[in-house]
């Protein structure tokens, strides 16, 4: 009953809205009518431009009806349809004007003919403009949220699918560790624990502060540290941002970060190197990475098996949070694996 009742008093404020916009507009159209008439010396003025004015608001909501009949069997309003109803409306106000100084003499009923024919043409004209600008407009307007939704959609289930991809690759790593160096098990999983709790409590924001970002990063580096130990020689410049206010999408800087520590563990090189730079320039996020590798045909293929998912999901991320506001370059030499990117701030 409530959602009755709802439905009521909106039909009665619109009405209402209604109401009083005819009556505003209708003072000058009823003044512009007049002075017509003056113009052309038409007896009784004021009578026929009331007359005309209670008409031409006829045939505007006349012309608002056909356009709704019209548009509800179109899928979308052409934009030449527009323009063919804005077009006709200019063209009658030009005839009327020119009529008023081309008259016949003799042929009064034909005079009057050429007068009310665009006339009313115009009132039709301008209420099926209206009517159509409006819906066209709606329609739009409701595309742009289907395809928000769709791409927020897409966007949350790449973002719940990055916690259990990461989950896998660490679990992979640490029972190896388990086996060969257990003893740093324990402080693995306490680093483990700090990193899911980020991945799935805090990262589910379309965008959250650099600062935050970038704890999460350091404490993923450390993470690593303590897997690989000596062998890795890391070298980083990565910026302190104190602020709120610079913010970056979560959980996509740490893909590549996450595959240069993998990609790195493949190479027979007695050190693995690692170099992470990031810098706030700008309007811009910049972020550098290089890691050593073997990019032997048998290791080419295992990257390209466990480590494919990772990129083709940031990449896809990429597209829909930075849509022409992102520059991606990644080289795969036959030793280092190199990426550059630029992010524009939000």
């Amino acid at each position: 009953m409530s959602s009755i009742f709802n439905s009521d008093n909106k039909e009665t404020t619109r009405t209402g809205i209604y109401v009083v916009l005819t009556a505003a507009a209708s003072v000058p159209v009823f003044f512009g009518i007049d002075t017509y008439l003056n113009t052309i010396g038409a007896a009784h003025d004021e009578a026929l431009a009331t007359a005309g004015t209670l008409v031409f608001f006829g045939c505007i909501y006349t012309g608002r009806h056909l356009a709704t009949i019209w548009s509800a069997r179109q899928r979308e309003i052409p934009k030449n349809v527009l323009n063919g109803l804005a077009i006709t409306i200019a063209i009658c106000f030009v005839w009327l004007f020119i009529h008023a100084d081309f008259q016949f003499e003799t042929f009064r009923g034909i005079n009057l003919l050429l007068y009310w024919i665009p006339f009313l043409l115009i009132g039709l004209c301008t209420g099926a403009l209206i009517k159509l600008f409006r819906m066209s407009t709606q329609k739009e307007l409701e595309a742009a949220k289907t395809q928000a939704a769709q791409r927020q959609s897409e966007l949350h289930l790449l973002q719940s699918q990055l916690s259990p991809h990461f989950l896998f690759n660490t679990l992979n790593n640490m029972y190896g560790l388990s086996i060969t160096q257990h003893e740093k098990i324990p402080p693995l999983i306490l680093k483990l624990s700090d990193l899911l709790r980020y991945s799935v409590y805090e990262a589910n924001e379309t965008y959250v502060p650099l600062k935050d970002e970038l704890a999460y990063i350091h404490n993923y580096i450390d993470f690593e540290q303590l897997r690989i130990g000596d062998r890795l020689e890391l070298k980083t410049d990565i910026e302190s941002i104190a602020s709120n206010d610079v913010r970056i999408a979560p959980m996509l800087l740490i893909v590549f970060i996450e595959n240069a520590f993998k990609h790195s563990k493949n190479t027979s090189a007695p050190t693995v190197f690692i170099e992470i730079r990031l810098r706030v320039w700008g309007n811009s996020i910049l972020f550098y990475l290089k890691n050593s590798h073997n990019r032997s045909a048998t290791n080419e293929q295992t990257i390209e098996k466990h480590s494919g998912f990772g990129l083709a999901n940031v990449r896809k991320r990429l597209q829909l949070l930075y849509p022409n506001q992102h520059d991606l370059a990644i080289e795969n030499e036959e030793t280092h694996y190199t990426v550059n990117l630029r992010l524009n701030l939000r």
